[in-house]
């Protein structure tokens, strides 16, 4: 079993992104969710989870209990080691310091030598309020996992702000929700993933980092060029784009594969891409070059039908009702609050 420390707000939607990347997510507590499995390297690709640990085992949230978990286990382990205490969101209340220094006895008591700024092996303790048992008369118990210290995240997103892009317009999405938003939708190697409306190609360039092939649509020629543009800048010589002007409700791609790529062995067809990602336009009243923003949508979601098994939408309100006429299910769905004046609504639709 492993241990996954979540990031941002959202434990749902982190869990949702964690699940590209790990087997039977579960979410323990704030900010802390399982696996029964994980992919290591796809793990460094998340961006709202921050850390995942192998588990030696679960305890009460204290000094002792961590104590006793530990004293318990095999360590099965060579070379230096570090301890790592964190009290998630500060849920527990337990002294993360205490924890630090008693764990560290124990691992000196049991032969190891401690190198707390280059270990070769890291003992992370972490703390949070448990999950509810769903009997309102029965408060959670907070809980501790320890475990060894398997994968993190990069935390490279600031070198790729929006105003740091060479291609930049007022609007423009975070790295770090486009990464996740990319994950979902199956962003990985050997897989393709489409943004049909790309605007400046922050979504594409996330997708690319992880390793996918990336096609992109826009209406506009300049943001055309510019996506072009932000994708050189930020993928590598190895990296696999293209980006073509069109109509995002009658796109430029036939109903077979563009590559024979790693399709899901679940899906009941070749697809022509893995999954399809996009950021709608806002605006009730918006009306796109030749489309209102209802048909536009709608045309989009079509598309996005016939061409693949997933798509992730992202939008200024929920989209449900036409998604679903579109032929899509709901596999989930997400409010995001940007600021008071607006909520980004994600549906993920299957």
């Amino acid at each position: 079993m492993y241990v996954l420390e979540l990031g941002g707000e959202d434990d749902a939607f982190a869990a949702c992104e964690a699940a590209s990347a790990a087997a039977d997510v579960d979410i323990v507590g704030p900010g802390l969710a399982t696996a029964t499995t994980i992919a290591p390297d796809r793990v460094c690709t998340l961006a709202y989870t921050h850390r995942v640990s192998e588990v030696l085992g679960r305890a009460d949230a204290s000094v002792a209990g961590a104590r006793a978990v530990l004293s318990a286990s095999s360590l099965d382990r060579d070379g230096t080691v570090a301890v790592r205490a964190r009290d998630v969101r500060g849920s527990s209340g337990v002294d993360t310091q205490a924890v630090e220094r008693e764990l560290g006895g124990v691992l000196v008591d049991r032969g190891f030598a401690v190198d707390l700024d280059d270990p070769d092996h890291e003992l992370r303790a972490v703390f949070s309020r448990g999950e509810p048992s769903g009997d309102a008369d029965v408060d959670a118990a907070d809980v501790c996992y320890l475990g060894w210290l398997t994968a993190e995240s990069v935390r490279d997103y600031g070198d790729r702000t929006p105003t740091n892009r060479p291609f930049f317009q007022p609007g423009s999405m975070d790295p770090l929700l486009a990464r996740a938003l990319a994950n979902i939708a199956g962003a990985a190697p050997g897989r393709t993933v489409l943004d049909p409306m790309c605007g400046t190609g922050g979504v594409l360039v996330e997708a690319g980092l992880v390793g996918a092939r990336v096609l992109g649509n826009d209406a506009q020629r300049r943001m055309v060029r510019g996506s072009r543009e932000n994708l050189r800048a930020f993928l590598d010589d190895d990296g696999e784009y293209g980006i073509v002007r069109g109509d995002a409700t009658s796109l430029p791609f036939a109903d077979e594969p563009v590559d024979a790529g790693e399709h899901s062995p679940s899906s009941p067809r070749s697809w022509t891409v893995d999954g399809v990602v996009f950021d709608a336009p806002y605006g009730r009243q918006s009306k796109i070059a030749t489309h209102d923003l209802d048909d536009l949508v709608a045309g989009a979601l079509a598309e996005a039908r016939r061409l693949a098994p997933r798509t992730v939408m992202v939008a200024d309100r929920s989209w449900v009702g036409i998604a679903r006429d579109a032929g899509w299910e709901i596999a989930s769905s997400f409010e995001r609050r940007v600021h008071r004046s607006l909520t980004r609504y994600v549906l993920v639709l299957e």
